[in-house]
């Protein structure tokens, strides 16, 4: 689970990310982030409709799976970022750990969210 710093407080914090964030639309859940200048450090919200599943247990599974699964890839935040998941499938309460994990990281690296792969260097290591 993300520390209580990375969560969003407040209407006027997701409604400024849905009026002025760029979107990254995914097979089962988009995502809208905007650069925020006036923080050091990322804030994640994830919105689960009702119409997702009518479960609220269902609902906080999908809720921190993801937040969870945005915690992992936390070294690899570029900047100061407000992101927003918003999910469009109750599919992602079963899918594996790893599946999950790719998915979320696909999505935030499409947004420029994550840093690139560092290059793997093909000289060896050894001595002289």
């Amino acid at each position: 689970m993300i520390s209580r710093v990375h969560r969003f407080h407040g209407h006027g914090s997701l409604r400024f990310v849905y009026q002025h964030g760029q979107t990254v639309r995914g097979p089962l859940t988009t995502v809208k982030f905007v650069v925020n200048g006036r923080r050091q450090t990322y804030r994640l919200a994830v919105v689960v409709s009702k119409k997702i599943s009518k479960s609220a247990v269902v609902r906080n599974r999908i809720r921190r799976r993801l937040y969870e699964s945005v915690r992992q890839h936390e070294p690899e935040l570029t900047q100061p970022y407000d992101i927003v998941i918003t999910v469009f499938h109750e599919q992602l309460a079963t899918l594996p750990p790893d599946e999950l994990n790719r998915l979320v990281r696909a999505q935030l690296r499409q947004a420029g969210i994550l840093a690139a792969k560092p290059a793997q260097s093909s000289t060896s290591h050894g001595k002289i």
